[in-house]
């Protein structure tokens, strides 16, 4: 009887501490996905105050550049594209993210463009807004990049835990699935040349 006892009450404390490193598991998991999730909504939030940014750059400039309306529309065109490019969290692949960049990019070189019209224009240098909003625009690219690397941090901490033993036993059960890094766009590892 004494030995039927023990042999239920190991049963038991083995089912428990089964049952308790599985939960760990799982929430340790559930924990580091939406690390990613927030990350990823970081990355977003950091490119929407660029767009948010955009349309009074465009306004400030179009009063002192009036006839420079091709690169002005070109900025708005590029604004608009990155606006019907979404990435939702749960959607986060890398051809996904490919397609963000690849509309982000467009938007950067036009607003490149922009800020190369302006040269042209001493008194838009000048003024206040403009330094402003460029003084913005600048801080925004940096809160920009501090996103990607984050998001690229909780990736790559996610991705680690899902294919680390023993949590990978139960990721995939579990639809844990790998998610994809922030890359570097095409040919970003040349310095652009630059002529005068």
């Amino acid at each position: 009887m004494k030995r039927g006892w023990i042999v239920a009450g190991a049963v038991v404390l083995a089912v428990l501490l089964a049952y308790g490193w599985v939960k760990s598991t799982y929430n340790g998991l559930v924990a580091a996905e939406e690390r990613v999730v927030q990350a990823w909504a970081n990355v977003e939030s950091a490119y929407q105050r660029r767009a948010d940014l955009i349309p009074n750059l465009v306004e400030t400039v179009k009063g002192y550049a009036a006839h420079e309306r091709e690169v002005l529309t070109e900025v708005t065109r590029a604004r608009s594209r990155v606006g019907r490019v979404t990435v939702t969290a749960e959607g986060l692949t890398p051809e996904a993210i490919r397609r963000f960049g690849e509309a982000q990019q467009g938007l950067s070189g036009a607003l490149s463009r922009l800020l190369a019209v302006a040269e042209r224009y001493p008194d838009l240098k000048a003024s206040q807004n403009f330094l402003d909003l460029q003084t913005q625009l600048e801080g925004t690219e940096n809160r920009i990049n501090v996103a990607r690397t984050r998001y690229n941090e909780a990736a790559r901490a996610y991705n680690t835990r899902i294919r680390s033993f023993p949590a990978n036993l139960f990721a995939r059960a579990f639809g844990f699935e790998p998610k994809p890094y922030f890359q570097a766009d095409e040919g970003a590892e040349r310095a652009p040349k630059v002529r005068f």
